[in-house]
């Protein structure tokens, strides 16, 4: 069967095999493609879209690569590409092959129908039509400025007046009264309880959908597991840390606590680079998951490297940047382009270019990346995705009612992590003295602002949901929320703790402040 024409998301990179044999049309060098590249400053894994017939529309996709929204999470603009992109396969298929320049409100208000009303569509909710329709509306504002469209083809409301956090009261603002937004902004957003587990929930989901047994907590017959163990201490740390998918994806052996450690939890410091707006902060690994990647990093990962070293795999990676003194880790060395020669600290690189990092040790080249892929390469975002998805799938095949994705384990990580602090704060300033009383409450000193620093929120509002969570538990709920074998921060000497400036001999990351 033919594959149905349609709109598709792609990303840039530089490393595109070259077909054989190559036409005429297509004959350009790999410098010149880097070159070209390099001159429009479009770094890898920017998205960009292709028409059915594989078209480069140079005016829709110059909105993709605006130096603002290229500079953000690959997230976001994954997400912002997608939703044109169905926008577009909407435009094609349903609309008469229609061109985006010539779509109307008509098509737009057919559009809002099919993806939230049409029995015969999607039928999403209102948290997930909202932000599409946002990226749209950005679009062809856009696309307006440009005079590619003669008008923004969604219709219209005025905006209204935010709500004031503290007392619920609309504020009036000085441009409320000219400025307007999509009138399909969706009504049944926001107001939905923050989705996350109880400990117990959390290793019943990891323990049948990760790791491969039945309801009955026995080995499953059938199950493919070799990465069972790699999965289960990626699940494991990102609900212990609170850290979103891209940083955890993202790390470095060298940001990574590994071997002999001390009880409670070790501290590595998450770059601002890999970080979401910037968020540079402090996060804090339980010595419980630190045996766990201890035991990956020696076992599974070291044999996939040896196994990519004898097959030739990292000779074969093309502008590879090198860290080629180990005893100098955050030292690397550009080894092509017109950076070749120059060294960079590896905490500037940006989650691409970690891709391409190499550490030369006594044994052969390897990737700085921690988690690695069958082949020894970093695995990519999608397959991280693709493991909760296999997982929740695992757990509805075994009749369990859960599930789980990576943010989630982010709120279940914040609502224990709170309800953790809370409950010993006044206990353990009344057993201090007043040396300690005072070197505690300087970390500890706010339980909330503790937790907004480890996920790196820049206000306290955005974690108060987590303690409205809370607060609408029963409280014998509450008293049995965190297990005996939950590390407690509090439980770590205070010399590993440390203040929140980052380290000295690092890049100084931008702060986040409330």
């Amino acid at each position: 069967m033919l594959r149905e024409e349609a709109w598709s998301v792609h990303y840039s990179s530089r490393d595109l095999p070259q077909p054989e044999p190559q036409p005429w049309h297509l004959q350009v060098s790999q410098a010149e493609w880097e070159l070209w590249l390099d001159d429009l400053g479009i770094p890898d894994g920017t998205p960009y879209l292709l028409s059915p017939c594989f078209a480069y529309d140079v005016h829709l996709n110059s909105y993709l690569h605006q130096v603002n929204l290229m500079e953000g999470p690959i997230n976001s603009q994954i997400n912002r590409a997608s939703a044109l992109c169905r926008h577009l396969n909407f435009l094609h298929r349903s609309r008469g092959g229609k061109d985006w320049r010539a779509a109307t409100e008509a098509d737009h208000t057919a559009y809002y129908y099919w993806r939230r009303r049409d029995p015969r569509g999607p039928r999403v909710d209102g948290n997930t039509w909202s932000p599409e329709v946002s990226h749209l509306q950005q679009f062809y504002v856009y696309a307006k400025s440009k005079s590619w469209v003669a008008e923004v083809p969604i219709q219209q409301r005025p905006r209204r007046d935010a709500k004031d956090p503290k007392n619920g009261k609309r504020r009036s603002r000085p441009d409320s009264a000219t400025e307007t937004v999509p009138a399909t902004y969706s009504h049944d957003t926001g107001g939905k309880a923050i989705e996350w587990l109880p400990a117990p929930s959390y290793r019943r989901w990891r323990d049948v959908g990760v790791l491969g047994y039945d309801r009955e907590g026995l080995p499953r017959d059938g199950f493919r597991g070799r990465w069972a163990s790699r999965n289960g201490a990626f699940s494991d740390s990102t609900v212990r840390t609170g850290l979103r998918l891209e940083e955890q994806a993202s790390r470095l052996t060298l940001e990574v606590p590994t071997g002999p450690g001390p009880a409670g939890y070790s501290r590595f410091w998450l770059p601002g680079v890999i970080a979401k707006r910037n968020s540079a902060r402090w996060v804090y690994e339980p010595a419980s998951v630190r045996r766990d990647l201890t035991a990956y990093a020696a076992e599974d990962r070291r044999l996939v490297i040896e196994e990519a070293r004898e097959a030739g795999r990292y000779r074969e990676i093309r502008r590879p940047i090198v860290i080629a003194d180990p005893r100098t880790p955050h030292m690397a060395q550009y080894t092509s382009g017109i950076n070749r020669g120059e060294k960079i600290d590896v905490r500037l690189l940006d989650p691409g270019e970690r891709r391409r990092l190499l550490i030369d040790t006594e044994e052969g080249l390897e990737p700085a990346m921690f988690w690695l892929g069958e082949s020894g390469m970093p695995l990519a975002l999608s397959t991280w995705k693709d493991m909760f998805t296999d997982a929740n799938r695992r757990c509805e095949e075994q009749g369990l009612d859960l599930y789980a994705h990576a943010h989630l384990l982010r709120h279940t990580f914040a609502v224990i992590t709170l309800e953790q602090l809370q409950r010993g704060h006044i206990v353990a300033l009344g057993n201090m003295n007043p040396a300690q009383r005072l070197h505690y409450q300087r970390i500890f000193g706010d339980p909330m602002d503790w937790v907004r620093k480890r996920l790196g929120h820049a206000s306290q509002l955005s974690t108060l949901i987590y303690l409205h969570a809370l607060q609408e538990l029963e409280m014998e709920t509450r008293m049995a929320l965190v297990p005996d074998a939950w590390e407690d921060p509090r439980d770590t000497p205070v010399t590993v703790l440390g203040d929140e400036e980052p380290p000295l001999e690092s890049p100084r990351d931008k702060q986040v402040t409330a």
